[in-house]
């Protein structure tokens, strides 16, 4: 049977203020809140609450049986905790009915996975831990930022213990073989591989009020026809967008509601089915490895990085942002960390983007540029003060053997504690 697997990606970083040259040292908060609260506010009224209305209506009128999965980054958690709770409650109804499935991914959504290994496994560990914590249940699937995704990524991701990841569909990977079916890690077999088919995707997310395409108007019915033309043995559709893509990129009076409400009637019509990544992963059988030398992401013709480390800029920046990397870990002040998780979204290299900054609210390149060190520049001497440049990097290194040490003593000790309790629980209930 052919199965379509909807996936709706929701990340906003926290926004930065207009932050001095003369600010250095002096002001250590170095976000501006009304413009934060302001878009997640937008974006709540015009999109997240009532797709999520739309969404929820689709799954009972179908009876569970329209899916579709969420990946949704801590910082952005963090904001509608703050600005919007009324949508995390909605989420958490979507959560009950078994139908939606959120997925793992780097908690701040970073680029630690290219640049500290290590912090990317801290930051997907806190990630799923936030997602059990809010939506009781824990990820097995995991979505990297940007999907940005290459074999060594994939290897790092399958010893975590997960079961399938997201990627992009990049013609220097793909080169004949089709989107439309599942794939594994070419050494970790167990790993299977779902590829997003990019033209299906975006002619939904960014084509469908465009009187100017030469499909327009786009409708529920042609759409699934589409899918249905390809041919017999490609079993998995994989569309995958921006959660804004409802309401906002096509705003409600394109129909953009009316459409995605109509899509399971014709697609059970035809015999397609709604299925979670997780259950991809587990029912369809792998057509074979698909090997990614060099990372790839969802961006650009080239479906590369560059978005975010392309120019002297990005790559100024970040190399000055993981060069402390392991002081950080080192600290035990809790602001200190929370600005570290902060200041690595993604957007904020994409708005150093002279090409294509995405979403930025600066003026030029330049500007998002010299905002961004002039903050990063404050955060780095208040982690100096707490752990100055003159102690070694080998001394460093064994600090934090000592506390990863005992961190992984504490998690056997509570593992061995939840199994205590476990049967304690069961011998008086004998």
């Amino acid at each position: 049977m052919r199965n379509i697997c909807f996936y709706f990606e929701i990340h906003q970083p926290v926004r930065l203020k207009r932050y001095r040259f003369f600010d250095i040292g002096q002001d250590h908060y170095y976000y501006d809140d009304f413009q934060t609260e302001d878009t997640i506010r937008y974006l709540t009224d015009n999109s997240y609450l009532p797709a999520n209305q739309i969404l929820a209506e689709m799954i009972r009128n179908t009876n569970g049986k329209f899916r579709c999965a969420f990946s949704i980054s801590g910082v952005a958690l963090e904001q509608l905790e703050q600005y919007a709770p009324e949508v995390i409650d909605s989420f958490k109804e979507l959560a009950k009915t078994g139908s939606v499935e959120f997925l793992a991914e780097t908690y701040p959504h970073s680029l630690a996975s290219l640049y500290d290994m290590n912090e990317f496994e801290k930051q997907v560990k806190m990630h799923a831990d936030k997602i059990e914590s809010l939506f009781g249940k824990r990820p097995t699937v995991f979505r990297n930022s940007e999907l940005i995704y290459s074999d060594k990524i994939g290897e790092i991701i399958s010893k975590l213990g997960y079961k399938a990841i997201l990627i992009e569909e990049a013609k220097q990977v793909m080169g004949w073989k089709s989107t439309n079916y599942i794939y594994s890690h070419p050494t970790q077999s167990k790993l299977k591989l779902l590829i997003r088919n990019f033209k299906l995707s975006d002619d939904i997310a960014f084509h469908f009020s465009n009187n100017s395409w030469h499909e327009y108007p786009l409708t529920s019915e042609k759409f699934i026809s589409w899918i249905t033309s390809l041919p017999a043995e490609d079993n998995l559709i994989n569309l995958w967008m921006g959660y804004e893509a409802l309401g906002v990129f096509q705003r409600r009076e394109t129909g953009i509601f009316d459409f995605i409400k109509a899509l399971p009637y014709h697609a059970m019509e035809n015999q397609i089915n709604f299925i979670l990544p997780s259950e991809a992963a587990k029912k369809l059988e792998s057509a074979g490895p698909i090997n990614v030398s060099y990372p790839i992401s969802w961006s650009g013709t080239g479906k590369d990085i560059s978005s975010w480390n392309g120019n002297d800029l990005q790559q100024e920046a970040l190399n000055k942002l993981y060069a402390v990397s392991e002081r950080v870990r080192l600290c035990n002040d809790k602001p200190l960390q929370h600005d570290w998780l902060m200041l690595q979204a993604t957007d904020h290299f994409r708005y150093m983007n002279h090409k294509d900054a995405f979403g930025s609210h600066y003026d030029t390149a330049y500007e998002a540029f010299m905002n961004y060190m002039n903050v990063l520049a404050d955060f780095l001497e208040r982690v100096a003060a707490q752990y100055p440049s003159n102690i070694e990097n080998e001394e460093l290194n064994e600090l934090l053997k000592t506390i990863l040490n005992q961190e992984i003593t504490i998690e056997k000790l509570e593992t061995e504690l939840k199994k205590l309790k476990t049967r304690k629980a069961k011998n008086q209930e004998v």
